[in-house]
């Protein structure tokens, strides 16, 4: 992957492990999970949701980045949920009521277009950014002035004496 790529797997990747817990612990409140969860059932919610982003980060999904981002996105509530269920003390069954498998089948949709939008606004601000500090560290060079002043040399030399200095020898006077 190029690192564009890299970057945009990475982003998708916390995004997937973030929305994961945030919506299996509001799945689990909202659709019957009772009281909050305890402190350690919210520690292993972490961990399993931080393997998932971790996991997803290292998947490509050039062929067919939608789909694939609700599959992670439905595996990752799936975990979380089952993370909550079993850590919790309270045990509400291994397959969840009908409002928080909704809520969690709603969630896939809307976490998966949001992270959608952000992995394509990532792509064009990074772009923008990139071009902006090329232009801003171009080594700087003088600009050529359109109007150029031409001058030529002339040499103060009489052109009258060069024709005029003679072919032959130069010698003392006659009459001496």
């Amino acid at each position: 992957m190029t690192s564009r790529l890299a970057d945009v797997a990475q982003l998708r990747g916390g995004f997937v492990g973030g929305t994961s817990g945030a919506v299996s612990l509001a799945a689990h409140a909202f659709g019957g999970g009772g009281m909050a969860p305890s402190q350690s059932a919210v520690v292993l919610l972490l961990l399993a949701c931080a393997s998932v982003g971790a996991v997803v980060a290292s998947i490509d999904t050039r062929r067919s980045p939608t789909a694939a981002l609700a599959l992670m996105l439905a595996a990752g509530q799936a975990i979380g949920h089952t993370t909550l269920t079993i850590a919790s003390d309270h045990q509400h069954g291994v397959v969840p009521s009908l409002p928080m498998l909704a809520a969690h089948i709603a969630a896939v949709g809307v976490c998966a277009a949001a992270i959608r939008g952000a992995e394509r606004g990532y792509v064009v601000a990074a772009s923008t950014v990139a071009t902006i500090v090329a232009v801003l560290l171009r080594p700087w060079a003088p600009q050529h002035s359109p109007l150029t002043v031409r001058t030529r040399y002339r040499a103060k030399v009489v052109l009258r004496q060069l024709l005029t200095s003679g072919l032959g020898t130069r010698g003392p006077p006659a009459f001496v």
